[in-house]
């Protein structure tokens, strides 16, 4: 159950029902937190009540949302413990808000576990959405376990409403190729497409300054769960929107989409549940990013680089190598 319902972050005015009996009616929004510029606006309540009265409705550049998983955590005032049933109308609900308030051109991005993934996909393509990437943000600190494989990965969904039509500054984020930094592949310095030795991220997301952000990581925001890091939001909103674009996040949590947007000089409208983590989200906004850019232009090549003449003495080699696919 939901501890507070929809409209307690609307101001109120009284008109009589048909009854006689006097009943409150949301007249306006109006914002817990703001900053004027570039623009902040948040607002305490929940996101399925507030994100469809947004002045701004149908008007949203880039949405980012990391809705709560419903594994139990401790996340002040919410009900992080629904039936299924319950939570999977609850993830419908707040979905349809924000294809509704995204714009023509805009994109959303979902980042979720396995266990509501494929459900989420299947939701937002019969809304009409069209499916970019299903990338992965890949982690080494999983929780462990002896029962099955360590979960290591989320998904991030990325979807717009209009391929065709939607932001997409690939030269912002890109980062050099294993061709370049590991195989000295010269065909890479010679691309005629991009630029040189450099490439698009891949669709698994992982390197310096992408783990989970864990108690002694300088990102960390005291009583937030389940932060994000700074580089994932980075690489979404230099990607999918310019400066001046408005972004906004359903789900503000720690304030991670709010920090970077703000810093990057867009627009940002964020919703949160809990008061007080609103408050520590907007204090976070205000005092800024802790790693902005530090993750840009990195590789993240599993391998070393080769030593000189590693690669040829591999090529001759290659073919004296046996292989043996024989089950065991």
């Amino acid at each position: 159950m939901l501890v507070a319902p929809y409209d307690r972050h609307v101001k109120k005015t009284k008109r009589r029902t048909g009854k006689g009996v006097e009943a409150a009616v949301p007249r306006e929004l109006e914002p817990s937190f703001t900053i004027d510029s570039p623009e902040v606006r948040v607002y305490v309540g929940d996101c399925r009540g507030i994100v469809p009265r947004l002045p701004e409705a149908g008007k949203v550049d880039l949405i980012f949302a990391d809705p709560p998983f419903n594994w139990n955590r401790a996340y002040d005032q919410w009900d992080d413990s629904m039936p299924r049933e319950d939570y999977l109308r609850f993830t419908e609900e707040w979905l349809d808000g924000c294809v509704g308030a995204l714009a023509d051109h805009g994109s959303m991005w979902v980042n979720i576990p396995d266990d509501t993934a494929a459900e989420i996909v299947v939701h937002l393509k019969r809304r009409g959405l069209q499916m970019v990437n299903w990338c992965i943000w890949h982690y080494r600190f999983g929780q462990n376990t002896e029962s099955r494989f360590i979960s290591s990965h989320v998904h991030a969904l990325y979807f717009a409403k209009d391929v065709g039509k939607r932001t997409w500054n690939p030269g912002a984020i890109l980062e050099p190729s294993d061709r370049a930094t590991t195989y000295f592949d010269p065909r890479t310095q010679n691309k005629k497409e991009g630029k040189a030795g450099m490439r698009v991220p891949m669709d698994v997301w992982y390197g310096p300054y992408w783990g989970r952000i864990q108690g002694n990581n300088r990102e960390r925001r005291a009583n937030h769960d389940n932060q994000l890091p700074e580089a994932y939001l980075e690489r979404v909103i230099r990607a999918c929107s310019n400066e001046g674009d408005l972004v906004m996040d359903p789900f503000l949590g720690s304030g991670t989409t709010g920090v970077i947007a703000h810093a990057l000089k867009r627009r940002f409208i964020g919703v949160e549940f809990s008061d007080q983590n609103a408050k520590s989200a907007f204090e976070r906004i205000k005092k800024g990013p802790v790693r902005l850019g530090a993750s840009l232009g990195q590789s993240t090549a599993i391998h070393p680089a080769r030593k000189l003449g590693e690669r040829s003495a591999f090529l001759k080699g290659i073919d004296k190598l046996e292989f043996d696919f024989a089950p065991r």
